[in-house]
């Protein structure tokens, strides 16, 4: 479990060809490329890959070209953001057959669950299925918020073992870590308060302009553990611009404009979203490109992708 839950997780995005159907032959060589630069871990089908306009069954093909691109040297985790919980049960037991190596839940969607609503949801997922589970907490954009006496109480459910922390409160990682020790993994969730929560205890990171950037964001995250913070802290500065585009209600449109101004994506995405235009997007492009003038020159790194070989 100590392999697994640790360091720098991407937050796929979902590629679409121009008519809108799904792209495979994109998100193979994607995600091969995520790969190869160093990341521990891919999570499809979260909100960065619009999850809310994908199909039970295009959420399952997009798992299964993940998993075929990891091949079992990294762990894949399937995102549940279903309407209900009976629904977020059957595709965490879907996940489980099709070979998932865990999940990533969000509460039910929608619908704004109250504290024990939310804690009988976890607890029905957690018992579909055997996989681990990260609880994805962002009560910004979902408005349920996953407390740190919420997590000591579930601390009982065994599959749960791993938080995505999104609250933008980065005092939330001392919070946790006061209440219950290491019994959780944290991940920040947030782009832009990523070194700062790793500084403070979070020992992973879901990562969403990595799908662009992924040497950097690697190498800030394994600089930290090198304990190279001012290495560290200079990349995460040239970064900080781009990051910000994560914190958004457009962070999809946004993440896919950078991407297809390095040359690994295009914009298209799915209704009601719309590829940005006019001062948004000018704004964006101009950030990507000085981003790309002024991209720093990375430093060697000692240590290599945790847990080499593949997962038992």
């Amino acid at each position: 479990m100590d392999r697994m839950w640790k360091g720098v997780f991407p937050a796929l995005t979902t590629k679409f060809k121009e008519d809108l159907s799904l792209d495979v032959k994109a998100m193979e060589k994607h995600f091969a490329w995520q790969v190869e630069s160093g990341v521990d871990g891919l999570i499809v089908c979260g909100s960065l890959g619009e999850n809310s306009v994908l199909t039970v069954e295009e959420k399952v093909e997009v798992l299964r070209i993940a998993l075929r691109v990891a091949a079992r040297r990294l762990p894949v985790l399937m995102t549940i953001a279903e309407g209900s919980t009976a629904e977020g049960a059957a595709l965490a037991q879907r996940a489980a057959k099709e070979g998932a190596n865990g999940l990533m839940v969000l509460p039910g969607m929608r619908y704004v669950s109250d504290r024990r609503e939310t804690l009988a949801h976890y607890r029905a997922i957690a018992r579909a299925s055997a996989l681990p589970i990260m609880v994805y907490n962002n009560p910004v954009s979902y408005g349920v918020d996953v407390t740190p006496e919420m997590f000591a109480e579930l601390a009982d459910e065994k599959t749960i073992v791993s938080i995505k922390e999104s609250s933008d409160n980065v005092r939330r990682v001392t919070d946790i870590i006061n209440r219950v020790g290491e019994r959780y993994a944290i991940f920040c969730g947030v782009d832009d308060l990523a070194m700062e929560a790793m500084l403070m205890g979070a020992v992973g990171w879901v990562a969403g302009l990595v799908d662009a950037f992924p040497a950097e964001t690697v190498a800030i995250y394994r600089l930290l553990q090198e304990g190279r913070i001012e290495e560290a802290r200079a990349i995460y500065r040239w970064f900080a611009p781009l990051l910000h585009l994560d914190v958004s209600r457009k962070l999809v449109q946004n993440i896919k404009l950078v991407e297809a101004i390095v040359g690994v994506g295009t914009e298209t995405v799915r209704p009601p979203r719309m590829p940005l235009v006019g001062e948004e997007r000018e704004a964006v492009v101009a950030m990507t490109r000085r981003a790309l003038e002024t991209r720093p020159k990375l430093p060697s790194l000692r240590s290599a992708r945790k847990g080499e070989g593949a997962l038992a």
